[in-house]
């Protein structure tokens, strides 16, 4: 073939270093704007972006050449220095290690982006530690209770 050709949807999930609520409303949107840019800076497409003050969803269409760890520690390392120059957390801020990535098929885009759009609403029923075991356990991944959510002495 002369071309690559590919229709690959993923969705991220990853979470505020001990599941810390430290994403304020009052900046929130920036953040994702800030984290489309390097989605997009990078040659994806971003479909959806939403979450909560503990954790955030991207659900993008993703570029085969990339690499889905480089991408999401980019995303990571980016967005935590953007906070802190910014001054938008008084205390320390950092992602968990590790996130959660599931793919998806075209048929899917709407009802994913339509979870992501409704995170208030779904979180007001279930936690986000409840929602992620949800998700993993829907996606038939293996993991380990223990190291899930892993807490940081600070």
């Amino acid at each position: 073939m002369a071309n690559t050709y590919s229709q690959i949807h993923i969705q991220t999930v990853f979470a505020v270093q001990n599941r810390l609520s430290l994403i304020n409303n009052e900046w929130k949107d920036r953040l994702y704007h800030y984290l489309t840019a390097i989605l997009q800076n990078k040659g994806h497409k971003m479909l959806a972006i939403g979450g909560m003050p503990d954790h955030v969803h991207l659900f993008f269409g993703f570029r085969p050449d990339d690499s889905l760890s480089l991408l999401v520690q980019e995303l990571k390392r980016c967005s935590t220095l953007w906070i802190k120059d910014n001054r938008l957390v008084k205390a320390g801020f950092c992602w968990q290690e590790g996130y959660g990535a599931f793919s998806y098929s075209k048929s899917q885009i709407p009802m994913v982006c339509n979870y992501i759009a409704r995170q208030e609403e779904h979180h007001r029923r279930k936690s986000f530690v409840s929602e992620y075991i949800e998700i993993l356990e829907r996606f038939g991944v293996e993991y380990d209770q223990r190291y899930v959510f892993k807490n940081v002495l600070i």
